[in-house]
């Protein structure tokens, strides 16, 4: 390898000596061997030309007027943009605390005068290749920890996502509230829970009277935005986490009242239509009132672990369609082992339940 190609691959060096006659030696051999080269005279000169043009590594006298070698070093190793430039001092010292200082104040290896130019060669090619090779390294660690913190940066976004699809598979698109899927699992859920602890469940399905009228003559838009703003009444009322109200279908409401009896239910049902009556939502195509109505059927249950969930549903249901069929816009309990039969067809101002 001729020296043209070495002055490309061998690296750049700043020598530090006040005498010039080792500093022209050591600079001839470097520069021979195929090194880039610079000089300093003193070590506040060097730590100007550190400051200005960091080198890949530095040989550096001990013995120096104003600033020694051990200052030098201990300036560089203190400057977090200087600390791993590796420092090789180069001094006639010998003795056994002068280099035991020279590696205590940061340098990574010492030479002494009077040298030999195969010894300065090598330790300067060895020193340069392990600060190359640190610096391969700390690039790759780099790069590790950018790959790691993307893939957990994109595992909490999957995570995220993840959790909000589920939130969507849950909620009716439309109003915001639980959808049919979300309401079957609840009741389920509640069912078995409720059996075990022989606890009464309620159950309140509401239907909006005329919805087809008002849709005819609002528009579907319209129709959207009255069943949200139900949805939105209905939730306002529920007072507990466990409570749960789903559209149940085109225009019906379920509302699951855990741990509540007939009377707790009733009382729901009625702070709702009272709210919805509040709201006066304009229904010229309703046969019943001026305004959107419900009419609401409830019942209530000791859940049986060995009867399926539906025939509370059924029970709510039955008694849904005989509100209907009484005239619509009041609420209808079923007829079950908890209460008997009651029709109420206006609400009554009454305090929170339980």
């Amino acid at each position: 390898m001729n020296n043209a190609e070495d002055r490309h691959d061998r690296g750049n060096v700043l020598v530090v000596d006040d005498i010039s006659e080792n500093l022209d030696l050591l600079c001839s051999l470097l520069s021979r061997k195929g090194f880039q080269v610079d000089r300093a005279t003193s070590g506040n000169m060097a730590l100007t030309m550190i400051q200005q043009s960091s080198p890949e590594l530095v040989l550096l006298d001990i013995c120096m007027p104003q600033m020694d070698g051990y200052e030098v070093c201990q300036a560089l190793k203190l400057n977090p943009e200087t600390k791993d430039i590796p420092v090789i001092f180069i001094s006639a010292l010998d003795e056994v605390l002068d280099k035991v200082k020279a590696f205590k104040v940061g340098g990574v290896d010492y030479i002494t005068k009077p040298f030999h130019t195969a010894e300065v060669i090598a330790r300067v090619d060895l020193h340069l290749s392990l600060r190359r090779l640190q610096k391969q390294l700390e690039a790759q660690n780099d790069l590790l920890r950018q790959e790691v913190s993307d893939r957990l940066a994109a595992e909490a976004a999957l995570q995220a996502a993840n959790k909000e699809l589920q939130r969507l598979a849950h909620l009716d698109g439309l109003t915001q509230v639980a959808n049919r899927r979300s309401f079957d699992n609840c009741l389920a859920q509640e069912w078995r829970r409720l059996a075990r602890e022989q606890q009464p469940l309620s159950l309140i399905l509401c239907d909006v009277d005329f919805f087809k009228s008002y849709n005819d003559s609002y528009g579907h838009q319209a129709g959207d935005d009255c069943l949200r703003n139900i949805a939105g009444v209905i939730s306002a009322v529920l007072k507990r986490p466990s409570d749960v109200v789903a559209r149940y279908g085109g225009e019906e409401f379920a509302i699951i009242l855990p741990n509540t009896p007939p009377e707790g239910a009733t009382h729901v049902a009625k702070e709702i239509r009272a709210a919805l009556q509040a709201m006066e939502i304009t229904h010229v195509g309703s046969e019943v009132s001026q305004f959107v109505t419900l009419s609401i059927g409830i019942a209530t249950s000791i859940p049986d672990a060995s009867i399926l969930p539906m025939t509370i549903v059924a029970e709510a249901d039955q008694a849904l369609y005989k509100a209907k069929l009484e005239g619509r816009d009041r609420i209808q309990i079923a007829n079950n082992a908890l209460t008997t039969s009651e029709v109420i067809s206006q609400p009554k101002e009454e305090g929170v339940w339980g």
